[in-house]
């Protein structure tokens, strides 16, 4: 178990093509990744998958919202946010559903097992030998694509989780020291 999880690495979502997962394959993935700590067994989040022609439509809106709050962006620029979502076969939308209402477990504890969920589906697409890339960005959080995105007043995306099979073993990158980062608490 601690093998998987030190040998956990993010491929870019550049490189990453068919095949994705079937159908079989995510839900399994998703059978994994729901088993996240959620205090108050509230499942604040959801999933939104895009796949096919699909990304590729969004990745035209996506450019046209760019092109909207940026009149001078670089036709560079506009082509990457064009291809945004074009790369990997599966680009499942974590969304974290935060309802105003609840007042018994804090929101942030609420967005936090959205975001365990995102990492908990990296883990599991990486057992099941695919590659994954957990991304935001602007898209994320802009308003208008949000609403593109069919998601409600009270919800926030957590992730774009990029999955497909890996053109290349993703190297590895430095980690931070563990000990460094340790410290121990005294009572005053």
């Amino acid at each position: 178990m601690l093998a998987a999880l030190d040998a956990r690495r993010s491929v870019p979502a550049r490189q990453l093509d068919e095949p994705g997962p079937d159908d079989a394959t995510l839900l399994r993935m998703l059978r994994s990744a729901v088993r996240v700590p959620d205090h108050g067994k509230r499942v604040p989040f959801r999933f939104l998958r895009i796949t096919g022609d699909a990304r590729q439509a969004l990745g035209e809106r996506v450019a046209a919202r760019a092109l909207a709050r940026d009149p001078a962006i670089g036709e560079g620029a506009l082509e990457k946010e064009r291809r945004r979502f074009s790369h990997a076969p599966l680009v499942l939308v974590v969304i974290a559903v935060l309802d105003p209402d609840d007042s018994k477990i804090p929101e942030v504890e609420r967005l936090f097992t959205a975001g365990s969920v995102c990492f908990a589906l990296l883990q599991a697409a990486q057992a099941l030998g695919f590659g994954a890339s957990w991304l935001t960005g602007w898209p994320a959080y802009d308003a208008e694509i949000l609403r593109l995105l069919g998601l409600g007043a009270h919800e926030r995306i957590a992730g774009y989780i990029h999955i497909g099979t890996p053109r290349l073993e993703a190297p590895e990158r430095e980690r931070p020291d563990p000990v460094a980062l340790l410290s121990d608490w005294h009572a005053p």
